[in-house]
């Protein structure tokens, strides 16, 4: 085969035990906490939506390492989201909820950075929020540790600290639409595949951060992650 240029590097995360995960898709979930959903303007238990990252949006932080993320341009407004990180290890179509763990290889920390100030004019004029949410370094995320060492995750704190200030807490066992449930709805719109990411959705107290700042991200059996926002890219 002969192509135009070479094409670029798998996209992969490392894991826990020494291994490389390579990444497909990246699908987010909006609103999946009931506190967060309110300081969204929502309220209730509203059908599940979905937006997706590109691959190469991934940020990965080695364990027990600092990462370092570039202050995104064209935003003043740079928001934390701190989120349980679902790696799928198998593919599939319309699975059903009872069969959905099946799928799931293992579990990370992850921040779902958001351009809130883009995403918000985005929203107020009716157009796609990609530019929000999609940009480059918008998915940081810690070493996936397997399902084979954790077990299915179904409850346990998470939380996020900034400058050692606590912003973000809750717990896994507080998502509106739980990981099973998502994995099947997700199903239902898209073939998933084997490197497929599924970014869960965030507990209230989003915030914004500056260049300087120092974000510890925890969940329970997943250790930690720690990330600098270091200053704008020229």
């Amino acid at each position: 085969m002969t192509v135009v240029f070479a094409p670029p590097a798998a996209v992969t995360v490392p894991t826990s035990d020494g291994r490389d995960f390579p990444v497909h898709r990246i699908y987010c979930v909006g609103r999946n906490y009931a506190e967060h959903a309110i300081e969204m303007g929502a309220t209730g238990r509203e059908p599940p939506f979905f937006f997706m990252k590109p691959a190469d949006a991934v940020l990965p932080v080695a364990d027990g390492q600092t990462g370092s993320m570039a202050y995104p341009s064209l935003t003043q407004s740079l928001h934390h989201e701190i989120e349980l990180v679902v790696a799928l290890g198998q593919g599939g179509r319309n699975v059903p909820v009872e069969r959905a763990a099946e799928l799931i290889w293992g579990y990370a920390i992850g921040l779902d950075m958001t351009r809130r100030d883009l995403q918000n004019e985005m929203k107020k004029q009716g157009r796609p929020w990609c530019i929000g949410k999609a940009f480059d370094q918008s998915a940081p995320v810690g070493p996936l540790h397997p399902k084979a060492a954790t077990g299915e995750l179904l409850r346990g704190a998470i939380s996020l600290e900034v400058n050692g200030q606590r912003r973000q807490s809750g717990d896994l066992a507080d998502l509106i639409w739980n990981v099973a449930e998502t994995i099947a709805t997700l199903s239902q719109a898209w073939d998933l595949a084997p490197g497929d990411l599924i970014y869960t959705g965030t507990p209230a107290g989003v915030g914004a951060v500056v260049p300087g700042d120092t974000l510890v991200g925890e969940i329970a059996g997943l250790g930690r992650l720690q990330l600098t926002i270091g200053p704008a890219r020229g």
